[in-house]
């Protein structure tokens, strides 16, 4: 007589139900995980996947800020001609290190590269602003803005939009005291705007000022009302 199928081995069976539904154990908060970190890449695009992805773990296990952009952003710029730094990646570094005031600058480079972003546009921004150890952020945020636009406007431009607590679309004030110290700061850098300038020019922006509550806009000093580099 043929012998009769006794059905899957011990070890056959076994391996079946390894890969049974009801011995699968999904932590509840798994999905949910997942779904915020695909929306985080899609909205950032990092350049380096994995990378990112280190960085962004990292962070979320840290109970840190997150490397992630407020919103989907166009590239400015392709990673091999130019330094892939945008205005969306300068506002996760603000969001990240301007609290602290004095970032140092193993930090400053950890964070930077959690966003894929070339390590020689960090040390090409640390050598132009003499930053030591320990860097003012302020500083190096102005002078990153300057990296990535055509002029010191719209370097200020930039800087009102990241720095102000307006709604997205709104006015992007900043206070009057945080303009004069940037635009300062990027006129002595810049070496061809001459320090009266940069004094007539905050004292033609003084009148709107007083009328916004010492705050100053992009509109203020973006126009042919006011040139603020100097001719």
């Amino acid at each position: 007589m043929p012998e009769q199928d006794s059905g899957p081995s011990q070890g056959e069976g076994q391996s079946t139900q390894m890969y049974c539904s009801q011995q699968i154990d999904i932590p509840p908060e798994l999905p949910d995980i997942l779904k915020q970190f695909t929306k985080a890449a899609i909205r950032t695009q990092p350049t380096d996947v994995l990378k990112w992805s280190a960085s962004y773990f990292r962070a979320l296990a840290n109970k840190e800020t997150l490397p992630v952009k407020d919103r989907l952003e166009m590239p400015v710029a392709t990673q091999k001609t130019d330094t892939g730094l945008t205005p969306g990646l300068l506002a996760v570094l603000n969001r990240q290190l301007g609290p602290e005031g004095i970032v140092k600058y193993n930090i400053l480079e950890d964070k930077w590269l959690g966003l894929c972003l070339p390590v020689e546009q960090l040390q090409d921004l640390r050598r132009v602003g003499s930053f030591g150890d320990e860097i003012e952020w302020l500083k190096f945020f102005a002078l990153a803005s300057s990296a990535i636009t055509p002029n010191i406007t719209q370097a200020l431009r930039v800087i009102c939009e990241v720095l102000t607590t307006d709604p997205d679309g709104g006015a992007a004030r900043i206070p009057f005291d945080t303009f004069t110290y940037l635009y300062s700061y990027l006129a002595e850098i810049d070496g061809e705007i001459s320090h009266q300038h940069v004094q007539d020019c905050l004292e033609i922006l003084q009148d709107n000022v007083d009328k916004q509550d010492g705050m100053i806009m992009p509109r203020n000093f973006v126009g042919d009302h006011i040139q603020l580099e100097e001719k």
